[in-house]
C-alpha cells in the first residue's frame, strides 16, 4: 500500500480513513475505533494527513506528534 495522502473523518468513537496514492487514486478505505486508529497510524509510513478543524483534530494531532509517528 503506497498511501501519500490520508484523510481522516473524525468522530467520537469511530474514524473513517481514505488514503490516496501519488496519482490521486483511492487505495485505502477503512473504519477504525480510536485505539485502532493510533495503532494503524503508528505502522503507516509518513504521509500528508488531512482532518477537519475541530477539538478532536487537536487531540489526534497532539497524540501523533507525541508518538514516533511521522506527521507532515
Amino acid at each position: 500500500m503506497n498511501v501519500k495522502v490520508l484523510g481522516i473523518d473524525l468522530g467520537k468513537t469511530v474514524f473513517h480513513l481514505i488514503g490516496m496514492d501519488e496519482h490521486g487514486k483511492i487505495v485505502l478505505k477503512k473504519r477504525y475505533s480510536r485505539s485502532q486508529l493510533f495503532k494503524f497510524l503508528a505502522n503507516t509510513p509518513a504521509c500528508l494527513i488531512g482532518m477537519e478543524a475541530s477539538c478532536g483534530c487537536h487531540h489526534v494531532g497532539r497524540t501523533l506528534s507525541a508518538s514516533d509517528t511521522m506527521c507532515v
